[in-house]
């Protein structure tokens, strides 16, 4: 089973994380399995950015972006050429390494 690094994050996992993936899973799905509450205003369905990760190690192992997510990454705050939307970014064999950016840009935060 590939592993999900997470690394440390004020809100969503302050002491980092690893936790195990199941191949064909999103990268949100295995997050919110493991108690990392990674936002998702959209409810998964690649309509916002708020799910917004960058991937530190393994990229090269995920799908590439289809031009829906390219185009709502092109909105997210801290946007860089290692970004995926996790709702979107689907596990495949190799172990990844995630940060979870610090902000987002959604206006209205229900858990706050």
């Amino acid at each position: 089973m590939p592993q999900l690094i997470f690394l440390p994050h004020a809100e969503h996992c302050p002491e980092g994380a690893v936790i195990e993936a199941e191949e064909g899973e999103t990268v949100l799905d295995a997050a919110l399995r493991n108690g990392i509450d990674i936002e998702h205003a959209c409810e998964k369905s690649c309509a916002c950015t708020t799910c917004h990760v960058v991937i530190r190690e393994g990229f090269e192992s995920l799908e590439p972006s289809d031009e829906l997510e390219d185009d709502m990454l092109d909105k997210a705050w801290g946007l860089e050429p290692n970004s995926r939307l996790s709702c979107q970014a689907v596990v495949a064999d190799s172990d990844l390494v995630v940060e979870i950016p610090r902000y987002t840009i959604n206006q209205v935060s229900e858990g706050h």
